[in-house]
């Protein structure tokens, strides 16, 4: 049978590792407690986050302890990791809000009840906030700051990328406040192994050698690649901007259809990445071409909704996907839909504020080029001039519009 570090290396996971050996010989001879952290200074993750989510619970189904830790301390110090200017600070307040939202979308991936025989442990969620918010400096520095060369710290990356843009003290704080989170985890949990992307190694074996030279203990690093799909574009990004994991913030249609529009040839590792299909299935699915692999990208899509939002949810997408591409009416209702007062129609409105209302621009103007470059259709004819007028005679016989946004993008109007 695999250890978890196996079937992580088989399905792409694994980049950089502290020491292949003993972490293998870890996943194999004991349970491992392993954490990755996530940044609560956004509302939501997104699916440039599902890559470090799902090493978590392919490592909880090993049978192994993940904790998530949520920086509700660190998200008061900026990062500067790939950034060329300062982040905002947030107020405490927004930052705990976003943990407990945070934490809701974690339990579609992990399991965060108590463990029973014959389950995995307990997964849990730690907030770095519990002892860095309250920390004394002079402690600190006296205890940690002394295992640091700043020389050292300036070679890293991200420090890089700041001095040449101004890196401010603050910031620079940034990687021993998270070596400190690893040595407070491994004295309070027993948490011998850190994930992360690639961007973050220098952070992470700092992290590493903290706890070898305070504990005299070995601890271990699993860094993944950062994902670039074929295309250019950063995983998790569209045209649209960022494709989030709260359904409030990204409907499951629209995140199913992200699935569906993937490049054909990042569908394999996709599937490897973010769904819990054997690999053989995964190979064999990726080994699709031409027409075909579209039954592997619906069931990419499928297998990512549901583990996401749920079963329910990815069968609506689903549906809704189907009417819109295949003609069919069942299902349509699926489809995400605005609603407007009939009075409005009656009345008379813009095809260009129907279209921004229905969120299928950003600005009017967005708008207004889609219509001029013929990529705007109600009811599958084309746009053609920003000053049309819709009312009640647009309606099909099932009594909505379906507004379509280029090649992809649908949103259904029906009145109230």
């Amino acid at each position: 049978m695999s250890s978890a570090f196996d079937i992580l290396k088989e399905r792409g996971f694994v980049s950089q590792v502290t020491n292949e050996e003993a972490v293998a010989r870890a996943f194999e001879d004991e349970t491992v407690t392993c954490y990755i952290g996530f940044d609560p200074t956004g509302q939501s993750l997104h699916v440039g986050n599902l890559v470090q989510i799902m090493m978590l619970a392919h490592v909880q189904r090993g049978g192994h302890r993940p904790i998530a830790l949520v920086g509700g301390g660190t998200a008061m110090i900026p990062d500067p990791s790939g950034k060329v200017a300062l982040r905002p600070q947030l107020s405490t307040e927004d930052i705990d809000q976003n943990i407990l939202r945070i934490k809701k979308q974690l339990s579609s991936y992990l399991d965060f009840d108590d463990g029973h025989e014959g389950r995995p442990g307990r997964a849990s969620m730690v907030n770095n906030a519990d002892w860095l918010r309250t920390l004394n400096y002079i402690s600190f520095l006296r205890e940690i700051g002394e295992h640091f060369s700043v020389n050292r710290m300036l070679t890293a990356e991200a420090y890089k990328l700041r001095m040449e843009t101004g890196l401010t003290f603050l910031e620079f704080n940034y990687q021993i406040l998270q070596a400190y989170d690893f040595l407070m985890l491994f004295r309070e949990y027993g948490c011998t192994m850190q994930f992360g992307g690639d961007d973050q190694w220098g952070n992470i074996v700092a992290g590493v050698d903290l706890i070898r030279r305070k504990e005299r203990a070995a601890a271990q690093a699993i860094t993944t690649p950062l994902l670039t799909l074929s295309d250019g574009k950063k995983m998790g990004k569209t045209a649209e901007g960022a494709v989030w994991l709260d359904p409030e913030m990204t409907s499951p249609y629209d995140f199913y259809q992200f699935w569906i529009n993937v490049d054909d040839r990042d569908v394999e590792g996709l599937l490897g990445h973010f769904t819990f299909l054997p690999m053989d299935q995964v190979r064999e699915l990726g080994a699709l071409e031409g027409e075909k692999i579209r039954r592997a990208k619906s069931v990419l899509a499928f297998e990512t909704t549901k583990i996401t939002h749920g079963e329910e949810a990815a069968s609506q997408a689903e549906r809704g996907a189907r009417s819109v591409f295949g003609g069919a009416q069942a299902g349509a209702e699926d489809v995400p839909t605005v609603e407007i007062g009939r009075e409005r129609l009656e009345a008379g409105i813009n095809v260009v504020d129907l279209f921004v209302e229905a969120e299928l621009g950003k600005s009017k103007s967005e708008v207004r080029r889609l219509i001029e470059q013929g990529g705007a259709s109600v009811n599958g004819e084309r746009v053609a001039a920003i000053d049309r007028m819709l009312g009640t005679g647009d309606l099909d016989d099932e009594g909505v519009l379906l507004l379509r946004a280029g090649k992809k993008r649908f949103q259904r109007v029906k009145t109230g």
